[in-house]
């Protein structure tokens, strides 16, 4: 039996190499462009990918061997899906590995928020003393709005439950008994807007979630509100956000993700209600050992025609 050969582009922790290297030949090129891979994805059975690599049509028609794409995180808005059934490769995540992560970094943002952390340190190491300035708020009390409870929801919402939070939430694929038994409040988007003091975003990108937070949205939220977004880029509107933020609509926003990477939205980014991280909800030595071993196991019993955990197409 021919060899199979797997292409990595963004990087792999060790552990999911080793697994990889024991059944195929690999090539790890991290940092390929987007030209570069385009002329040699025709040699490969695999490819395993992170959020930087995209898989445009042409790159998927081009995979002519292609039997499996493979991503090494949750989200595949970075994959042609169409073109993928199309040409009938398999398409697997990890979807597993980064909850904890992802959910973690959320309660660190809301905690940012609330208590102003970031301008905080910054003054320090500006030389200032500006205590009576950073009277922040409290989390105990306060109702979280979770949209889209799912894995990583789940997981904020027992950790918000811990601060003493009152979490309500909102999922249109999840019947109310079962947000309940995830340890959330059912309520419709309107009252969640309407209640919330902190709103956290658990959505996938798509066309129907695409600037879903926007105009409409921002009308029906409570004056004040804080938002935290640390699932994908592109579900809130930025240039509404932004003007949210000037009128003092909304107090603060915290955003780990945006419409494009790096972001251009420099008014956003620079505003000074906003805590924006670089896309790290991932970005943990776990999660990313997570991610590694999980999405080769999967990649390895795709090509070997074993059954599948996570087959997203």
């Amino acid at each position: 039996m021919t060899e199979s050969r797997i292409l990595i582009t963004d990087g792999l922790d060790d552990i999911g190499q080793v697994i990889l290297r024991a059944s195929a030949f690999v090539q790890d090129s991290n940092g390929i462009s987007a030209g570069e891979l385009i002329k040699i994805i025709p040699e490969y059975d695999a490819i395993i990918l992170r959020g930087r690599t995209k898989l445009s049509v042409e790159v998927i028609q081009a995979g002519k061997k292609l039997k499996v794409i493979g991503r090494a995180g949750v989200g595949v808005d970075n994959i042609e899906l169409s073109a993928a059934k199309n040409q009938k490769i398999i398409v697997v995540n990890a979807p597993l590995s980064t909850s904890t992560a992802v959910a973690e970094l959320t309660i660190g943002l809301l905690l940012a928020l609330a208590r102003e952390i970031p301008r905080a340190d910054l003054s320090m190491k500006n030389g200032q003393w500006i205590k009576k300035e950073l009277v922040g708020t409290e989390l105990m009390g306060k109702t979280l709005g979770i949209i889209g409870i799912g894995r990583i929801g789940v997981e904020v919402s027992q950790r918000a439950v811990a601060f003493g939070m009152n979490v309500i939430a909102y999922d249109p694929f999840i019947e109310e008994r079962e947000i309940e038994q995830r340890g959330a409040q059912p309520v419709s988007i309107q009252d969640l807007f309407a209640w919330s003091d902190f709103i956290s975003l658990h959505l996938p990108r798509n066309v129907e979630t695409r600037d879903w937070i926007s105009n409409q949205a921002f009308s029906e939220m409570k004056e004040g509100v804080r938002i935290v977004c640390a699932a994908r880029g592109g579900i809130i509107d930025e240039t509404v956000l932004l003007a949210a933020l000037n009128s003092g609509k909304v107090a603060g926003a915290a955003l780990d993700v945006f419409s494009s990477e790096p972001p251009s939205m420099d008014a956003l980014i620079q505003h000074p209600h906003v805590i924006a991280t670089p896309h790290i909800g991932a970005q943990t030595t776990e999660s990313q050992a997570r991610a590694s071993k999980d999405i080769a196991e999967e990649v390895i019993a795709a090509l070997e025609g074993k059954p599948l955990r996570w087959r997203v197409a």
